[in-house]
């Protein structure tokens, strides 16, 4: 900030457009900023105001369609919003390579939450817990009645699940509520059956309740997806046994999971973004996830099936919904479900296990055979070459040139740019 302070008395009461003129202001960017600002953000600056505190604007991010998916027999369009070159078309390009043996097959586990109550200061843990769920029936009413809609909808209070931890301040009592949000991510569903519980709890065992808040470790609504890519569709066998050397290398080492892992998220968090939903508790849980017995693995098995074929499996949490929040506010979101063609939160989930699946088939096979710069460094040099400034029919043979260089970089691209427009006089 070039002047002023960062305590903006007031500065939740303006509009959007005050905002974008005052920071504007004082941040030295000139008038033309706060134009840029509400250019950005179009017919959704209200929206945003309702979404977000302090709304100044809205970052667009493209949204691109992934083509190809066979999901459970279904043929599927994705919507993907993702900043990443490379990551539609590999999915689109993975997909089309198992159709063949019947593309995508999916399952889901549910569609339970967990809210969790800590309870500290007690003697007697052990007592505690046995207190706690000997009052199962109340604490399901007491849930239930916290959220009739749900409970309308055919959800609600599912189980119990209590666990004593011993913590570096002593022995802690957890209880697990168990909830189906059915269609909801579930969140505030399971956040406010956690408050009206939390109190009872104190009440009916003495000890002092403290935390009760949903955990983002959702490992009771899992998504599994599983496809065969047959040998002629990869490239043979050198091939399969160069994704699955790949596959063992992340499997065993942490610090190539995180890599593994983080291309599965490429696929699943695209989609996530583009319905809606909230991408921070979906990677929450899936690394989480990952390393739920003391040590980060992969998320996806590799293995060879009988006929000598790749086959591929994903399983991961994933809570999504269907309604509440930006999925349910965002006219954008609600048209990409509409194109999905999905009723229910467990169907979304599908589709997104099948994208991260192709995701991770596509990376481990371009690790495998020409590394995984060549496909992605191809689609990169378009943006160098929009950042070096080259304009309509220049952006194309810019990032061709850079590609036949071998050197997609910026400095490379201004000098090629400035020889491209010499030879055109």
């Amino acid at each position: 900030m070039s002047e002023g302070t960062s305590r903006l008395s007031g500065f939740h009461k303006l509009t959007p457009a005050e905002r974008a003129e005052r920071l504007a202001r004082l941040a030295g960017l000139g008038p033309e900023a706060a134009a840029h600002y509400a250019a950005a953000a179009g017919d959704q600056l209200a929206l945003a105001d309702r979404l977000v505190e302090n709304a100044v604007s809205t970052l667009n991010v493209p949204l691109g369609i992934a083509t190809n998916l066979l999901i459970d027999g279904r043929e599927i369009l994705v919507p993907m919003a993702t900043e990443e070159s490379s990551v539609i078309a590999a999915v689109g390009n993975a997909a089309k390579r198992c159709r063949a043996s019947g593309g995508f097959t999916t399952a889901t586990s549910g569609n339970e939450m967990i809210a969790q109550i800590q309870q500290l200061g007690m003697p007697d843990p052990a007592q505690v817990r046995l207190k706690v769920l000997e009052r199962r029936s109340d604490i399901k009413a007491v849930c239930d009645a916290a959220d009739p809609v749900l409970l309308e909808l055919g959800g609600g209070f599912r189980d119990l699940e209590i666990r004593v931890l011993e913590t570096a301040e002593g022995p802690m009592v957890i209880t697990h509520l168990i909830v189906d949000t059915r269609d909801a991510m579930g969140a505030n569903a399971v956040n406010t059956m956690a408050e009206a519980v939390a109190p009872r709890l104190a009440e009916w065992t003495g000890a002092r309740t403290h935390l009760r808040i949903l955990s983002n470790l959702a490992d009771r609504r899992l998504v599994r997806a599983r496809a065969v890519w047959p040998l002629d569709e990869i490239g043979g066998a050198g091939v399969r046994d160069g994704i699955l050397s790949a596959y063992r290398f992340a499997e065993a080492d942490p610090y190539r999971a995180a890599t593994h892992n983080k291309g599965i998220m490429n696929g699943v968090t695209a989609v996530v973004l583009a319905t809606g939903n909230d991408t921070r508790a979906v990677e929450a849980g899936a690394h989480a996830y990952a390393a739920r017995d003391g040590r980060y693995r992969s998320l996806s098995r590799w293995e060879t099936d009988a006929d000598g074929n790749l086959a591929g499996a994903l399983e991961m949490p994933l809570a999504v919904g269907l309604v509440g929040g930006a999925t349910r506010l965002h006219p954008t979101a609600q048209q990409n479900l509409q194109v999905l063609g999905v009723e229910t939160a467990a169907g979304l989930a599908r589709i997104i296990g099948a994208v991260g699946l192709a995701q991770n088939f596509a990376a481990l096979r371009a690790l495998a055979t020409t590394g995984i710069q060549k496909g992605h460094m191809a689609l990169h040099a378009q943006n160098v070459a929009l950042l070096a400034g080259a304009l309509g029919e220049e952006v194309d043979a810019l990032a061709a040139a850079l590609v036949q260089a071998g050197e997609v970089r910026q400095d490379v691209a201004e000098r090629l740019l400035r020889e491209l427009r010499a030879r055109k006089g």
